[in-house]
């Protein structure tokens, strides 16, 4: 099972992994087959790139490349077929059995998901028959990803002889969706009698994380085999036939991570891969003294390195002391270069050149958000000057109700826990501090605050976040309408703002850097709502009876 990191649209890149591969799987493994990942070739999702001909061009070219150099094992790799009539529309997504120069056999995957993240329909037609061929004088099926999700492609690879299948995977990370793979998967075995290699695509592309832990069931559908989490390797499995029946003979099984561990792994996997493969040396975040970038910058370190993270804290007349002292210990603790840059003479400027305009209105949330936007200006001037991107620090909660502000603490070239409640974000930090104290205990401790004006407190604008955070996620992730929410309890007055809340402040998330996709339903790809919408009240209002 080669789990691997691929970048996509790097063609020859991808081609070159494979050959390193399989190079090693054939002489230091002395393995018969060799299974990619899902579209190896191209990487996982290609996107609109599968609308340009050079990109199948240059697959083409990589396939004879893989005929070419690599001999004495079998390889199933994936990749985007041209069909004969290709259009906007035309081309499967297959994968190839390579033996010795040959294209032995290709199967295209029957099921496009389009739904959640997937977009496949978009690109793909579906295939039909079935992919069996014979390797090591063991006949194996080939499936490709959502086909081992519903009973007919296995069903028919194991009619038409097949005692091994094959599964070529890039399934994203979520919250539990691990085990929900091998349950899965344990039903396909349970109606094929065949044991069952589920190989995943391990990396970060753009909001997704996919996290390997490939792995292969029995026959009897009990997990013979598994692959670490958040890890690239070749993992070898050894499979013998006796009595006509594919036995598992040798395979070894990494344990499978905690909740929080597998979180925090993912999030570090998907900070490395997004700045490694744009290319940027190093990330710069303004440290607020808060527990959003205090886990942030613990999860940039274990990421790149302290040497390729700077942290800088910018304090203004409403940040207290103890802000200052406990961002300066994280800093420490981390081992980062740290700097203090004073909000203080651009935020004076602002008010100065504002103060006819300004003239005879009470302060309000606008000068807040001059201080949020004094401190987007100085992170982004460091960015562009030393090239560092700017990871900013904003949680789901925060995002969803739009407690944060454009252009200020929005500002930035990737959101680590965008998709990463508040609550969650405090069980992350302890699980951080469990492996080494680096966030002060003080940060855990502290109500939260912008601290964006005298005393201020988030519960000053927001629900307690016990209750916000249960709230957002029915009404985001499971899709509960208000009465809903107050069947369950929730106050119907709280209910009903904070649904207008979120509704309401699309707008900033459509502007908001791209982050890390961890659970069901994540702002971006996953949750695509209009900016311009009556639904919420129309939908009130029909629960008044007045619709």
């Amino acid at each position: 099972m080669a789990q691997v990191d691929l970048r996509v649209g790097d063609v020859p890149g991808n081609v070159a992994r494979v050959i390193e591969c399989s190079t090693r799987a054939r002489d230091e493994l002395g393995a018969d087959l060799v299974v990619f990942p899902e579209l190896t070739l191209t990487g996982y999702p290609p996107e609109d790139l599968l609308l340009r001909p050079a990109l199948h061009d240059m697959v083409e070219e990589g396939l004879e490349r893989l005929c070419a150099e690599v001999r004495g094992i079998h390889l199933l790799v994936g990749h985007p077929e041209r069909t004969p009539h290709d259009h906007y529309y035309g081309r499967y997504n297959a994968a190839s059995l390579i033996y010795d120069g040959k294209v032995l056999a290709r199967c295209r995957k029957h099921l496009l998901p389009n739904y959640s993240v997937f977009d496949e329909k978009r690109y793909f037609v579906p295939g039909d028959g079935y992919c069996v061929a014979e390797v090591a004088g063991i006949p194996i099926g080939v499936t490709i990803c959502e086909d081992i999700w519903e009973p007919p492609a296995a069903r028919a690879a194991a009619d038409a002889g097949a005692r091994l299948l094959v599964n070529l995977n890039a399934s994203p990370f979520r919250t539990g969706k691990a085990n929900e793979r091998e349950a899965v998967v344990a039903e396909r075995v349970g109606e094929t009698g065949c044991p069952v290699v589920y190989v995943n695509l391990v990396g970060g592309q753009d909001e997704l994380v996919f996290d390997g832990e490939s792995f292969v069931l029995d026959r009897h559908a009990a997990t013979a085999a598994r692959a670490p989490a958040c890890a690239e390797g070749l993992y070898p499995v050894d499979f013998g036939l006796e009595d006509g029946a594919v036995e598992v003979v040798g395979g070894e099984i990494a344990p499978r991570p905690d909740e929080l561990e597998n979180i925090y792994r993912v999030l570090v996997l998907g900070v490395r891969d997004y700045v490694e493969k744009n290319g940027f040396p190093g990330v710069v975040i303004g440290l607020s003294g808060g527990i959003d970038s205090a886990l942030t910058l613990a999860i940039a370190v274990d990421a790149l390195g302290a040497e390729r993270v700077q942290a800088v804290m910018m304090p203004s007349r409403y940040t207290a002391d103890i802000s200052r002292q406990d961002a300066r210990a994280e800093a420490e603790a981390l081992g980062v270069s740290y700097c203090e840059i004073s909000i203080e003479p651009p935020f004076h400027s602002f008010l100065d050149a504002l103060s006819d305009a300004f003239a005879g209105r009470p302060a309000d949330a606008t000068e807040e958000n001059i201080q949020a936007r004094c401190r987007g200006v100085i992170l982004m001037a460091l960015s562009n000057k030393q090239g560092y991107m700017v990871l900013t620090t904003g949680n789901k909660s925060e995002m969803s109700v739009g407690y944060a502000t454009l252009y200020g603490d929005m500002a930035g070239g990737f959101a680590p826990i965008k998709d990463v409640p508040k609550l969650l974000v405090y069980r992350l930090s302890a699980y951080r501090n469990s492996l080494g104290g680096v966030i002060p205990q003080r940060v855990l401790e502290r109500p939260p605050s912008a601290e964006l004006a005298p005393d201020q407190k988030d519960e000053d604008t927001l629900p307690p976040y016990e209750l916000l955070d249960p709230i957002l996620e029915g009404y985001i992730e499971r899709d509960m309408s208000v009465r809903e929410l107050v069947a369950l309890g929730f106050d119907a007055d709280m209910v009903r703002r904070i649904a207008a809340m979120v509704d309401r402040n699309e707008y900033k998330r459509r502007q908001a850097p791209p982050g890390i996709r961890i659970s069901k339903r994540a702002f971006g790809r996953d949750r695509r709502y209009p900016i311009t919408s009556g639904f919420l009240d129309a939908q009130l209002a029909r629960e008044r009876g007045e619709g």
